[in-house]
């Protein structure tokens, strides 16, 4: 979007961040010492740490492999790994998304870095279910994956009953449940108090905050991870804040982007495990890792965004 190029450029001049590292576009001292770590946070089920951004594949990979958009992605996994993230989201049904990862996968042997998150998606009944993991696995090149998720609850009892069965296996490490609107909280929310997963992914951002009622509360209580999905609710909140300056507490938060203002939003709330945005621009990936740099937001802080693009 153009409201997203020009703050990039604009950022740029107005903070004057030294980069190193190459294509990750990490900020680190001007000595050139090695980039700021992302920060981390816990699976509460297990204590794993991973980093807080992650990466989405929902339309950014569903684009054909002969194409100028399949050699940006390549750039796009590399800064990715290269800048310290891991979590990358897919499934089954986002097209050929599964089929570009496994191929950039066997490419650039960047599989053992990274935690895959696909899901059960569309699927039936406990046979529909492995066979569209198998498929995946084939899609993926891969032999097992990190986390196994229910896709928006679609037949939920039966296709989580499927992933654990999967994960006695050792085909899968954790389970999850998934919705992605304000429609959904109560019935994500009760799913999830019902069969208490390993992970929950649901969506938030400045302007959707139905999560903070039930289902962010409720994933402290039980222990769940949060993988937040929507931060800029499809490119919306960039029209919201078209012509627009960043805060002028920005600097403070170690932020020097819209897009970087959004995924702080998001990860200042303490349930929230990673977040997931999704991009098919090397640039935007490079911008989308900063905001695992640096401080969180501050409750005023939070309160005036939410004035600002409401």
């Amino acid at each position: 979007m153009a409201t997203r190029r020009e703050f990039l450029g604009a950022s740029s001049a107005l903070f004057g961040t030294v980069l190193v590292g190459g294509a990750t576009g990490l900020p680190s001292s001007a000595s050139g010492a090695a980039k700021t770590a992302l920060l981390q946070r816990p699976i509460p089920s297990s204590g794993e740490m991973v980093p807080v951004i992650g990466m989405g594949t929902s339309g950014s990979f569903q684009v054909s492999p002969n194409g100028p958009e399949y050699q940006a992605l390549k750039e796009v996994l590399n800064r990715f790994v290269d800048g310290g993230g891991k979590i990358i989201d897919t499934a089954p049904t986002y097209g050929n998304a599964e089929d570009n990862l496994g191929t950039l996968f066997r490419a650039s042997g960047l599989r053992p870095r990274t935690f895959i998150a696909t899901k059960l998606s569309g699927v039936s009944g406990v046979e529909q279910g492995l066979e569209q993991f198998a498929s995946t696995l084939r899609r993926l090149g891969t032999d097992k994956v990190e986390l196994l998720q229910v896709h928006n609850l679609g037949d939920w009892k039966t296709q989580l009953e499927v992933a654990r069965r999967l994960k006695a296996e050792g085909k899968i490490r954790y389970v999850g449940l998934t919705h992605y609107v304000e429609s959904a909280q109560d019935q994500l929310a009760d799913a999830v108090q019902a069969s208490k997963p390993d992970f929950l992914q649901i969506n938030y951002s400045v302007r959707q905050r139905g999560a903070e009622k039930r289902v962010f509360p409720l994933a402290k209580q039980l222990g769940v991870a949060v993988l937040a999905n929507r931060n800029f609710e499809d490119g919306a909140l960039f029209d919201r804040v078209q012509g627009k300056s960043l805060p002028s507490w920005a600097a403070e938060a170690g932020v020097t982007s819209w897009a970087q203002m959004f995924l702080k939003f998001a990860l200042s709330h303490d349930a929230v495990t990673v977040v997931i945005p999704a991009t098919g621009k090397p640039d935007r990936q490079s911008d989308n890792l900063k905001a695992g740099l640096g401080p969180m937001l501050t409750q005023k802080q939070k309160a005036d965004l939410v004035a600002l693009v409401g």
